[in-house]
């Protein structure tokens, strides 16, 4: 799977407005940012009590894109 198509995955689940989750990539060399972004009603589920919700979602992307050569880091908007 696709790790921007994950991060996608994970914050449908948790969102109320799941047609508002929108991910984007942007390429920087050898790191790839996934920037998350979803309704301003929603932020907080995503990003969880002290950024647990946050942190859960970098731990799976960067465990499923460990075999990448490429670096992943996934940033909430």
């Amino acid at each position: 799977m696709k790790p921007e198509l994950l991060v996608k995955y994970l914050a449908q689940s948790l969102v109320q407005q799941p047609d508002a989750v929108k991910v984007t990539t942007v390429d920087k060399g050898r790191t790839i940012v996934l920037e998350l972004s979803v309704a301003p009603d929603d932020m907080g589920r995503v990003i969880g009590r002290q950024g647990r919700i946050a942190n859960a979602i970098r731990a799976v992307v960067k465990s499923a894109t460990s075999n990448s050569r490429k670096k992943y880091v996934v940033d909430i908007l």
